[in-house]
């Protein structure tokens, strides 16, 4: 079974669309490898750009954000480009109802929690580092910090979507099912 987790990056922002995950000049490029540098590439974060190039970016494998995450356009690149960048993971308050299941679709978990548990997420000190227990429905998220603060959360997916994400995808989920 496909393991989940790893670094976060932290996207303190509502709304994040899909215009911001990945630019529509990009919609023609023919291979998914090519979406890989322009990750995130129009998003402004407290009116900053945001940095592509970080190696806490680079070393991402989890997103934490804010609510309503995805929304704008329903096109899998948005999906895709995270996809290519080794991301497994996003955390939000909410997601736009076809990119969360694009996302399923595509292997990637996308964890709903509450607002306090995400504010909770933003207070904590340091980098953090999220693991994930699938068939626990459980995260637990660890700040690289010198208290190493720790928070645990439960998380709900329906069997269908479950099955999707530990197979990796609609494709691997089809080819051992069909």
């Amino acid at each position: 079974m496909k393991t989940f987790g790893g670094p976060a990056i932290m996207l303190d922002r509502n709304d994040i669309n899909t215009d911001e995950i990945i630019p529509a000049k990009y919609l023609t490029e023919n291979s998914k490898m090519a979406l890989k540098p322009h990750l995130l590439e129009d998003l402004l974060l407290d009116g900053q750009p945001f940095d592509y190039n970080a190696p806490a970016v680079q070393d991402a494998k989890v997103v934490v954000t804010r609510a309503n995450f995805g929304c704008g356009s329903s096109r899998e690149h948005a999906v895709w480009v995270f996809e290519v960048n080794d991301i497994n993971v996003v955390i939000g308050e909410s997601f736009a109802r076809i990119f969360r299941q694009n996302m399923f679709n595509c292997g990637i978990l996308a964890v709903e929690l509450g607002r306090d548990k995400i504010d909770s997420l933003f207070k904590m000190q340091g980098n953090l580092t999220v693991s994930v227990d699938l068939a626990k429905g459980e995260l637990i998220a660890t700040a690289n910090a010198p208290d190493q603060e720790s928070l645990t959360c439960t998380f709900e997916l329906n069997p269908y979507d479950r099955k999707l994400v530990a197979a990796g995808g609609w494709l691997a989920f089809a080819d051992r099912n069909y």
